[in-house]
């Protein structure tokens, strides 16, 4: 048996003390830039050196989080943390954005990279490339079931990472848009504001008189405690918990219930099964949700989702009872159970209507009779029927004082020395940025333009299935891209044997588009496939997933990389050009000026623009339909939503990998810059993409979505997304 590596969060240097009292092997942390929870507290500078030095010196490992996407405008900023990062060696960064890998690899290569699972690595053909880019430990998506990891395993020499307990996104990783659509506050950026977590009403006409609400899409937490003695069989290299935003106390109480099983492994099966008992013991007060296996037993299953469960954390206290005001204070009657609650202890309360939710530290506790509950104090602004829930207790508090992690500015700790550098705010016009920039350019001015006249400048039409070819053919655009899922793979290889009429577009006018979750058995699916499809004529696809690089070796097809490949940067730019693509898609959450920052205008001819889609804003590994009656649900500000089920979505359910279904959540209103095509034109933009493969249109749809965008004319009733604003600009930072 390997030796496994227990890998805990650091959200402040509280839960660093509390991590490694309870035994933690590493622990992850952010700095003040591009992590993933900016919302957490995070280090200073200074604390993350001495931090560094006090681990090394206890023999544990730190890791820095660097795993958000960055605009090109904060390409020196980038450049300046890696360049101090190198400095200060930590064990490893972990990355999510490309262009980070490129700046790491072509200039700080003693740097040590880990794949984020915001990069949504699902299968060992993904790993094998990222290890090959210079990654040398993937952080694999969380959305895989044994059978699944232990394949990948199989395949693979790489370091692998694994999440074995936490919070939960119901959204495939890395694949969420539903923040950022929102107001700009994207997950991507570290800002999600958690629209998995919000109470939401159904909204069918047919369901019109039953209003059914509810926390749909906000999953319990994952807990695997039981299944470490599998897991660790696997050859998992490291066994990661999630929870950059939680206490010190939650930090302390996982931690020390993994650390008992993972240190009874190579024991009798007795001692094991007494560890994993008491581990779970230790877990009844983590202070967190209901918990879940996931996708770890089973794809089908849908028990990580309870729309009766609120979206908050915590342990559950009931609702409150009966108001009252006593002296100076506002007090709640909540049922008394077998949760013991004191005066300090942290509390969360949630109101009903969901609008509400704050966190509250006690003031005063009073115990009624033993039937009859307990008053607590409350907000004033709270009533009866909100949710209280236990988020820390003031015993869990003390237990970490004092701290033997001494990195805080306060008498008696170890001080790093400050830095300056991060201090600055670069905003990508300094002299290294120039010179780095030159160096990018240099390199990508060699590979741009390389087929050009295969893509003519125009309109492209996007859809996912092949009927709605016939529906698009009407308004004649240059080419098409059509989803390949497992319904069309198996579509268009029954026509290849002459089992099907021909489609509306020939071969060489359709692209063939790849979906960005891709698992171990569709690559070994489309493995087989493809070079079918090749020998067929469909020689173009756009691929989202590193993975899919590893199908088009010497195929000879040319490759487009796909919006979830997300070049923001011209270094992510450059980077995803070493797989081989001819040309890229802007990412959906890009906005116009970012775009024109990162492409040259030399380049612009081998880029594509989507200027109309029903994003994407939540991809499900589950078929929801077969726990929900409505496809169409709102919140109370009068927003709604679409509820799309796909029996054969490329990669959802089913331990298979490819059967079984899945789900995406899209904008009732779409996203559309149609009437910004002449503009776009303007600064030398060509090809644009309608992207028609979300819920079903009728045919005048079509046409009117195509001839304003012919005319540049704005649609009605449309969203932005972030394209004017950008994303959300935290102006406290």
């Amino acid at each position: 048996m390997n030796t496994i590596e227990l890998l805990a969060p650091a959200g402040s240097d509280e839960a660093l003390d509390a991590a490694i009292r309870a035994g933690a092997d590493a622990v992850y942390l952010g700095v003040k830039d591009f992590n993933a929870r900016m919302r957490a507290a995070n280090f200073t500078y200074a604390q993350v050196e001495a931090g560094i030095r006090m681990l090394h010196r206890m023999g544990r490992r730190c890791y820095i989080t660097v795993n958000t996407v960055f605009e090109q405008r904060e390409a020196d900023r980038m450049y300046q943390l890696l360049k101090y990062l190198s400095r200060i060696g930590p064990d490893g960064l972990i990355v999510q954005d490309f262009g980070a890998v490129y700046m790491a690899r072509q200039y700080f290569p003693s740097l040590k990279l880990h794949a984020s699972t915001q990069m949504n690595i699902a299968s060992s053909g993904g790993v094998n490339v990222l290890s090959r880019s210079g990654i040398s430990r993937v952080v694999l998506a969380r959305e895989l079931a044994l059978d699944e990891i232990k394949e990948l395993r199989s395949k693979t020499s790489s370091e692998l990472e694994v999440f074995v307990h936490g919070a939960l996104c119901i959204s495939e990783s890395g694949l969420c848009l539903f923040s950022s659509f929102l107001g700009g506050r994207s997950a991507n950026r570290g800002m999600c504001t958690q629209a998995c977590r919000r109470l939401y009403r159904a909204a069918d006409d047919a369901a019109a008189g039953a209003s059914e609400e509810g926390y749909f899409f906000s999953p319990a937490d994952l807990q695997l405690i039981e299944h470490i003695p599998i897991l660790a069989d696997t050859g998992i290299n490291a066994f990661k918990i999630e929870g950059r935003m939680k206490s010190a106390g939650y930090t302390g109480t996982v931690v020390s219930a993994y650390r008992t099983v993972i240190d009874a492994l190579g024991g009798s099966d007795e001692q094991i099964a007494d560890a994993v008992e008491q581990g779970k013991q230790i877990l009844r007060y983590d202070f967190a949700r209901k918990k879940t296996v996931f996708h770890y037993d089973s794809h089908t299953a849908l028990s990580f989702l309870n729309p009766r469960q609120t979206g908050g954390t915590g342990m559950a206290l009931g609702k409150i009872l009966k108001l009252r005001k006593k002296e100076n204070e506002y007090q709640g009657l909540i049922a008394r159970g077998d949760i013991p609650v004191s005066e300090g202890d942290l509390i969360r309360i949630h109101s009903a209507d969901d609008c509400r939710r704050i966190s509250y530290k006690l003031l005063s506790v009073e115990v009624e009779r033993a039937d009859s509950g307990m008053w607590v104090s409350i907000p004033r602004d709270f009533t009866v029927g909100d949710d209280v829930f236990l988020i820390q207790t003031t015993e869990k508090t003390k237990r970490y004082h004092p701290p033997i992690i001494r990195i805080g500015h306060g008498p008696g700790y170890e001080k790093a020395p400050l830095v300056d550098l991060m201090a600055r705010r670069h905003t990508g016009n300094s002299a290294n940025n120039a010179k780095i920039e030159k160096s990018v350019k240099s390199e990508k001015s060699t590979k741009y333009v390389k087929k050009t006249k295969s893509m003519p400048e125009g309109l492209y039409a996007a859809v996912s299935h092949t009927d709605d070819l016939y529906a698009v053919q009407s308004i004649k655009p240059v080419k098409v891209l059509l989803t390949l899922n497992t319904r069309t793979l198996a579509y268009l290889l029954s026509m290849t044997n002459k089992q099907k009429p021909p489609l509306p577009f020939h071969a060489d006018d359709t692209i063939l588009v790849l979906e960005p979750y891709f698992p171990q058995a569709l690559e070994v699916s489309f493995a087989e496939s493809i070079p079918r499809l090749c020998r067929e004529g469909y020689r173009t696809f756009e691929i989202n997933n590193p993975a899919h690089v590893s199908l088009f070796r010497n195929s000879g097809a040319a490759l487009i990389a796909g919006p979830y490949l997300y070049a923001f940067n011209r270094f992510a730019a450059a980077f995803v050009q070493d797989f081989g693509v001819d040309y890229i898609v802007s990412p959906l959450e890009n906005n116009r000026q970012n775009l024109e920052r990162t492409f040259e205008r030399q380049e612009r001819s081998s880029v594509f623009v989507t200027v109309f889609a029903y994003p994407a804003l939540f991809r499900i590994r589950n078929d929801l339909s077969l726990l929900y009656g409505w496809s169409r649900f709102g919140v109370t500000q009068g927003e709604y939503f679409s509820l799309i089920t796909e029996p054969d979505k490329a990669g959802s359910g089913g331990t298979g990998g490819g059967s079984g279904g899945g789900s995406l959540v899209v904008p009732e209103i779409p996203f559309s810059i149609v009437d910004k095509i002449p503009f776009l034109s303007e600064a030398g933009f060509g090809r644009f993409i309608l992207d028609f493969s979300g819920p079903a249109l009728k045919k005048k749809d079509y046409r009117t979505v195509m001839t304003s965008a012919k005319e540049g004319t704005p649609l009605p009733n449309i969203s932005r997304f972030n394209w004017k604003n950008g994303f959300f600009k935290d102006n406290k930072k």
